[in-house]
């Protein structure tokens, strides 16, 4: 199935770079099993969200690669895709930016014609076919209406979606140049958090980690040196220190890497789908990893 990935570094810009390219299940490896595209969010210097994405799979990818290596930014959002709505395209391919913010998706939503009635004038965020970036369309219109609070926006949309519409999951990560919200609903697909402390689980032995993603030589002391709150689909690597997000629980870390979890949604989805209930290329698409 589609492959979140989050990372905030609070205070500091950090690199993704073990994460995305050398961790023993990272986002390139998981490319294999999701090979539809792949793409990673930044903020620059200045807070511009930036986004470089390919419709093709992140291990064939040079400009991914490259990428991974080198940005640097407080958050990251990251994502393969197995696509489940809307064709092997640039615009179908995550993540997704609206108003300086930007998500990515793993699940299925249906009854997109309804959901569009719900989104108004907001429709017109929606550059592609998924219904990825019409859930994103639908935060941003609750974020707006609820006075720019993200927190309230994301519980806002979700618990609407799950009260009207045909779900099999809403797991999503949505960041801004200083925060990482994440959310987990329903239970149908994992979602954990790491929360990375420097000189903890092996120590300074991340200073000897080094490996090649493609033809690029990767080094990954930034790993030893700063704290940071990773979120995924899947445990990434055997720290022990991943924990699974409850079923409706909502994680917030803000600028000072300050991280916080509330259940914002206790009850089950009103029309909650099977993956027999999904047609074969959504169904295909939200089959469990190898060693999930």
């Amino acid at each position: 199935m589609c492959r979140l990935f989050g990372m905030s570094g609070g205070p500091r810009r950090v690199r993704a770079a073990f994460w995305l390219l050398e961790a023993p299940d990272s986002l390139v490896d998981q490319s294999h099993r999701n090979p539809d595209g792949a793409g990673i969010g930044t903020f620059e210097l200045d807070g511009t969200p930036e986004v470089d994405k390919s419709p093709i799979a992140a291990y064939k990818d040079t400009t991914f690669v490259r990428e991974a290596k080198t940005e640097e930014s407080r958050t990251f959002v990251g994502h393969v895709r197995f696509a489940s709505a809307g064709g092997v395209e640039l615009k179908n391919t995550h993540p997704f930016e609206q108003h300086g913010r930007l998500m990515a998706h793993n699940g299925v939503v249906e009854d997109l014609p309804r959901l569009e009635e719900r989104l108004g004038e907001y429709v017109s965020l929606v550059a592609g076919d998924t219904d990825s970036e019409r859930l994103f369309a639908l935060i941003s219109k609750e974020i707006e209406a609820n006075g720019g609070d993200v927190g309230t926006g994301i519980t806002a949309a979700a618990r609407w979606v799950a009260a009207n519409l045909p779900l099999y999951a809403l797991n999503m990560v949505l960041t801004t140049e200083t925060d990482l919200w994440a959310l987990r609903y329903p239970e149908t697909n994992s979602l954990f958090v790491l929360e990375w402390a420097p000189g903890g689980f092996r120590g300074q032995r991340r200073l000897d980690v080094a490996g090649s993603a493609g033809s690029v030589r990767v080094r990954f002391e930034d790993l030893a040196e700063a704290p940071a709150v990773v979120v995924a689909s899947q445990r990434m690597d055997d720290n022990p220190g991943w924990r699974p997000l409850r079923c409706g629980e909502l994680l917030h870390v803000n600028e000072k890497l300050e991280v916080t979890s509330t259940i914002v949604i206790d009850e089950p989805p009103a029309q909650l789908l099977t993956r027999a209930d999904l047609d074969p290329q959504a169904a295909a698409s939200q089959a469990l990893p190898f060693g999930h």
